[in-house]
C-alpha cells in the first residue's frame, strides 16, 4: 500500500500536528494497557475460548480495552471504535476509525509466554495513518504515523536493506480457523523455509509488524487477520519505510485480513514466491487430532 500524502487523506486532513496529537493519545491508551497487562501478568483467574479452538479471551484482554476506550473517547467522544473484545461503535466507514487489541498474543500471555502487545492504530477514510505498539514485557513501545516516522522508544527505526530473499529472515503466523480450511499457509511456511534464512512464527501480529518496522524481520505475510491486527503495524511500518500490499501486490485491504509486508526491497520476490506455493489439506483432514 502506498502511503497517501497529507494532503490526500481527505477532506480536512489533518496536519502534522494533529497527527502528532492522534499518535500521543494512541501512545497513552497503549501504555495504559500495558500497565494493566503487566498488573494481570501470572495471576489470571479465567480463560475462555471465544467459540474457535485457540481464539482466547482473559480478564486482562477486557479490562486493557476499557483502559483503551477511556482515553480515547476522553479525548475524542466523536470518532469511531472497532474493538477486539467490545466490538463495533459507531460507523465502520466514518472518516475516523480507532482499530482496537488490548492484547495482540492472547494464548502466549494465557501461556506466560512473554510475546504479547497491546496496539492501537487510527484509520482515516480506510488507511492506517497512526499506530501505538506496547510491548511490556521487552518495554518496547513502537510509535509511527504517516509523515512523521516511526521510533521504538523515542529512537528512529527503519526498515532493514536486505535486498534477496535468500538472505532474509521472515515471520508469519496461522490463523484460528487453519485446522479446517484449506486457505491456510502450512505450505508455505515450509517452502519459504527452505528458500531464506529462516521464518518465525511468534504470535502476535502487532508485534510481527513491528519487528519488521525496526529491520529485525525483512518480511510478513498472514491470512485470517482482523482490522484490530493490523492496523497499528500497517502504520508504524509504512512510517518507517516498509511496503505493504496484497500477496499479489495489488492495494492492501485491511478488511481482507490478508497481508504481505516488507522492507521494500524483498517484496516483488517474496510476492511471486508465495503466488507459486500450492496449499496442503488441513492436519485434521488428514486424521490428525486437531
Amino acid at each position: 500500500m502506498n502511503s497517501p500524502q497529507l494532503s490526500s487523506i481527505g477532506a480536512g486532513a489533518p496536519l502534522e500536528n494533529q497527527l502528532s496529537t492522534y499518535l500521543d493519545v494512541a501512545t497513552a491508551a497503549a501504555l495504559a494497557a500495558g500497565e494493566v497487562l503487566q498488573a494481570c501478568w501470572g495471576k489470571l483467574e479465567s480463560i475462555v475460548e471465544k467459540g474457535r479452538p485457540g481464539d482466547l479471551v482473559t480478564e486482562a484482554d477486557k479490562q486493557a480495552e476499557a483502559a483503551i476506550l477511556a482515553i480515547i473517547r476522553q479525548h475524542f467522544p466523536d470518532h469511531s471504535i472497532l474493538a477486539e473484545e467490545s466490538g463495533q461503535f459507531g460507523d465502520l466507514n466514518a472518516e475516523y476509525l480507532w482499530a482496537i487489541d488490548p492484547l495482540d498474543g492472547t494464548t502466549n500471555y494465557a501461556h506466560q509466554y512473554p510475546f504479547s502487545a497491546a496496539s492501537i492504530g487510527l484509520l482515516i477514510n480506510g488507511v492506517p495513518v497512526v499506530g501505538a505498539i506496547f510491548d511490556p514485557f521487552h518495554k518496547e513501545l513502537f510509535r509511527g504515523a504517516v509523515g512523521l516516522g516511526a521510533t521504538c522508544n523515542d529512537k528512529p527505526i527503519h526498515v532493514s536493506s536486505v535486498n534477496k530473499l535468500a538472505q532474509s529472515l521472515l515471520v508469519t503466523g496461522f490463523a484460528y480457523d487453519r485446522r479446517e480450511t484449506l486457505d491456510n499457509n502450512y505450505q508455505e511456511f515450509c517452502y519459504l523455509t527452505h528458500i531464506t534464512q529462516g521464518v518465525r512464527r511468534a504470535g502476535a501480529a502487532s508485534v510481527d509488524l513491528a519487528y519488521v518496522a525496526c529491520g529485525r524481520l525483512d518480511g510478513y505475510w498472514e491470512r485470517g487477520l482482523s482490522p484490530w491486527d493490523l492496523a497499528a503495524g500497517v502504520a508504524i511500518l509504512e512510517a518507517a519505510g516498509g511496503t505493504v500490499t496484497a500477496y499479489d501486490r495489488r492495494p492492501f485491504d485491511i478488511r481482507s485480513g490478508r497481508i504481505l509486508a516488507t522492507n521494500g526491497q524483498i517484496h516483488a520476490e517474496l510476492s511471486q514466491e508465495l503466488l507459486h506455493v500450492a496449499q496442503i489439506e488441513p492436519w485434521s483432514w488428514l486424521g490428525v487430532r486437531g
